[in-house]
């Protein structure tokens, strides 16, 4: 460990390259083994979080300064891929602290001295509410300045890692902006959370969470943005979710053995890393499709035993499934009614 010219450690160089094979290393190692008695439980081993954050990981876009690895967009986006061949449900709860991480490293005011370091080490450890922001108006989660802080009311419909994050970074309307606050993950009389089960991923903890009056320390603000600043950012960064389905085929390629799906994923790849903007829904509706099929191969090459719950082909069939809806846009849900239509349509008569 380094230090930083004011005195204070910063994490120690890493290559790119390094991380992303340290992040396959994990994967194969620690997360895929542990991978079904996740999926069969309530919530990922705290053990499994904590060798990320052993790993660095949970400040991947964080400057070293503030204790992390200072990454390019190119790379995190590879090592999503490396973890989530390993088990989707840790890596989801994991991803989700990202941006929050990366955001409150470039905050200003005491929300940044209290959390910016402690998030990049993973010692705090945060989720994210924000899909409601895709939703037409009215808005589902409002602010109001009050003295010394912010009120918020409304429902966040989908919070993933409950009861694993110290906070949750909300984003919340003010008129046309979008007000950004972090939130502490307590329930209380004016926060509740409804857990959701779900088909797959399920031991993410994914709730809904309700807020009514809840009051948030004006210290705790990170961000305000203009609503359309946000949906330009959120398009621009849709391409990510897709190293995630990445992931899921390359897990079902190694299973099967098969050369001709793991060359097809690098094709895949370079095409997601170099889609423009204009090209990432058509790519990520690619990925979603060929995620799907290399799950379907798994399922086939074993028969009836894929249905057991101990097998791995189940459970990476699920996971394909809540892909293709997972970070989808009405874009994204257009372009891939398009290319499962298209596979339809290639079959011989």
């Amino acid at each position: 460990m380094s230090h930083s010219p004011d005195g204070r450690r910063s994490s120690p160089a890493r290559s790119p390259e390094a991380v992303v094979a340290a992040a396959r290393r994990l994967a194969d190692e620690v997360l895929f083994p542990a991978s079904l008695a996740v999926d069969n439980g309530e919530r990922p081993a705290s053990e499994l979080l904590d060798v990320l954050a052993a790993e660095g990981l949970y400040g991947l876009h964080v400057p070293a300064d503030l204790g992390g690895l200072g990454l390019g967009r190119e790379a995190v986006q590879l090592v999503m891929e490396q973890l989530a061949s390993g088990c989707l449900t840790t890596t989801f709860v994991w991803v989700q602290h990202l941006s929050t991480a990366a955001v409150v490293a470039d905050a200003d005011g005491p929300v940044r001295e209290e959390w910016a370091r402690r998030l990049a080490e993973g010692s705090r450890r945060a989720g994210i509410a924000f899909s409601h922001l895709r939703h037409p108006d009215p808005p589902a989660l409002t602010v109001t300045p009050v003295k010394g802080g912010y009120r918020v009311d409304g429902r966040a419909p989908l919070v993933t890692g409950w009861g694993m994050v110290d906070a949750v970074h909300v984003a919340t309307r003010l008129g046309p902006d979008v007000v950004w606050l972090l939130v502490d993950a307590v329930e209380g009389p004016t926060l509740t959370a409804t857990r959701l089960e779900l088909a797959a991923v399920n031991a993410s903890a994914t709730v809904a969470l309700s807020f009514a009056g809840h009051l948030v320390p004006e210290g705790r603000l990170t961000r305000v943005e203009p609503l359309s600043e946000w949906r330009e950012r959120d398009a621009a960064g849709l391409r990510t979710n897709g190293f995630l389905g990445l992931g899921v085929a390359r897990r079902c390629a190694a299973l099967l053995g098969s050369e001709e799906i793991g060359r097809e994923l690098d094709d895949l790849r370079s095409a997601l890393l170099g889609a423009s903007e204009r090209e990432v829904a058509a790519v990520r509706a690619r990925v979603t499709r060929f995620t799907l099929e290399a799950a379907a191969a798994l399922v086939a090459s074993l028969g009836g035993r894929s249905m057991v719950r101990d097998s791995h082909a189940q459970r990476l069939g699920r996971e394909a499934m809540f892909l293709l809806v997972q970070g989808q846009t009405a874009a994204i849900r257009a372009a891939q009614m398009e290319e499962l239509a298209e596979g339809l349509r290639e079959r011989p008569s």
